[in-house]
């Protein structure tokens, strides 16, 4: 028996109770179909609302008609209300079960579900639901099925969960908070114009939307526009001065900048958010552009503590041990890191440079080899090339990387080129 008839009666109920409200109310029964009395008697409490009453008297009948589905999407919906969400679970799965069809118990168990983090259970219960005709519960409650499926698809298919919200907007009319959503999953697809805006109509709506700010701070990130994201960030932060996102959305600006102010900002945030990997990444890479080497590797041995097979945290680790002259650690720690990620030339630019500093010019060079798959070659490389062929006493090779190394140093490294010119005197004399 499907629950097909009007929901006006109940709307009251579900606007009472806070937690029945994300539930779809029980629907009076049609003019041609007869409750039974005790079913009744206890839609007329929920109506009231009188929960406990409700619930006793569904419980007694339940007892001698456990498989009647109208009295078990009754009782969830009660247990719903009553805050007693597993019992609330239990009862709209069996309702589920008694009635396949029943849209209204698929959507409040893919709801609940839902509210609970269950979302692997919820998605496929609320995808049953969009396939059914929601009948009186109407269009709007369909729509909030589509809505809740976006927002569980956004975290693994945020392409699919755009289409759920395409979906939900098909049966109701676009708010505010569906426009976020639309900005965030365009902005996660990497289609930033359109994200900017999106985020840019929300703020048109509500100028003062911290989320959409953040957000639109991002996307400009994003673009590499860092100077209006910093204007926009610097205007919200007058509005909500403790806002951590917007905070560490500047910071993030003001690093891209290359502004002064990104470290004090950055070293103020880690203090009040010790925890925050992100944030402690940033300062760590901030204070060793800044040349505090020591205090950057501190955080970076922390970091790693937690999650010692993080290539990024290697590689900053690994550099900052070469800025302290720390040669063999600096080659353990890159050798780690080109291990586990072998396509971040980072890694073998480490690499190749603390293999040289610890006399093992072979490894240097399958360095600089692998490196050159992902980054053109620079002043140092044609350096590390030519010092490594030397040491070999591959002659030829020495040759042709020093002169490419003087044509690139171009009188920028006066000691690097007196030494390059001083072995070319040598390798070019005639045996």
């Amino acid at each position: 028996m499907r629950f097909s008839a009007v929901f006006l009666m109940f709307i009251a109920c579900a606007a009472v109770s806070g937690r029945a409200q994300t539930a779809v109310p029980p629907a009076p029964a049609k003019v041609a179909e007869t409750l039974a009395p005790a079913v009744a008697a206890a839609e007329a409490l929920i109506v009231k609302p009188d929960w406990k009453a409700a619930e006793a008297k569904l419980a007694g009948f339940l007892t001698e008609h456990p498989d009647d589905a109208r009295a078990l999407f009754d009782a969830g919906y009660v247990a719903d209300a009553e805050n007693k969400l597993d019992d609330a679970a239990a009862f709209y799965g069996r309702a589920v079960k008694a009635d396949p069809g029943s849209f209204e118990a698929h959507v409040s168990l893919g709801l609940l579900l839902a509210r609970q983090g269950k979302l692997d259970d919820a998605r496929p219960e609320l995808d049953v639901a969009t396939q059914l005709d929601p009948g009186a519960a109407g269009p709007e409650v369909k729509a909030r099925a589509w809505r809740a499926l976006a927002q569980i698809d956004r975290r693994d298919d945020p392409a699919e969960a755009s289409n759920d919200l395409l979906e939900a907007l098909k049966l109701t009319p676009e708010t505010p908070r569906d426009t976020l959503l639309a900005a965030e999953l365009a902005e996660a697809t990497n289609q930033l114009d359109e994200a900017e805006k999106a985020y840019r109509r929300v703020l048109g709506v509500d100028a003062r939307n911290t989320e959409a700010e953040a957000g639109l701070a991002h996307v400009l990130i994003g673009k590499k526009q860092y100077a209006d994201a910093e204007e926009l960030l610097r205007k919200g932060l007058e509005q909500a001065p403790d806002d951590q996102a917007m905070t560490a959305e500047l910071a993030t600006a003001l690093v891209a900048e290359d502004k002064a102010e990104a470290l004090p900002l950055l070293k103020k945030l880690h203090e009040k958010n010790p925890q925050d990997a992100n944030l402690a990444r940033m300062l760590a890479a901030t204070l060793a552009e800044a040349g505090d080497a020591a205090a950057s590797d501190q955080l970076y041995t922390t970091l790693l503590a937690g999650a010692p097979k993080d290539p990024g945290l290697l590689i900053g680790h690994g550099q900052n041990l070469i800025r302290q002259l720390k040669y063999p650690e600096a080659f353990q720690a890159f050798t780690k890191a080109t291990e586990i990620d072998p396509v971040d030339p980072d890694g073998w630019s480490g690499l190749a440079f603390a293999a040289s500093k610890t006399g093992q010019p072979s490894i240097s060079l399958h360095a600089l080899t692998l490196r050159s798959k992902y980054l053109p070659e620079n002043v140092s490389t044609y350096f590390l090339w030519a010092t490594s062929y030397d040491t070999l006493h591959d002659r030829p090779a020495a040759i042709t990387y020093y002169h490419h190394f003087l044509e690139a140093a171009a009188g920028k490294f006066p000691d690097q080129e007196w030494q390059a010119r001083q072995r070319l005197l040598l390798l070019e004399k005639k045996p």
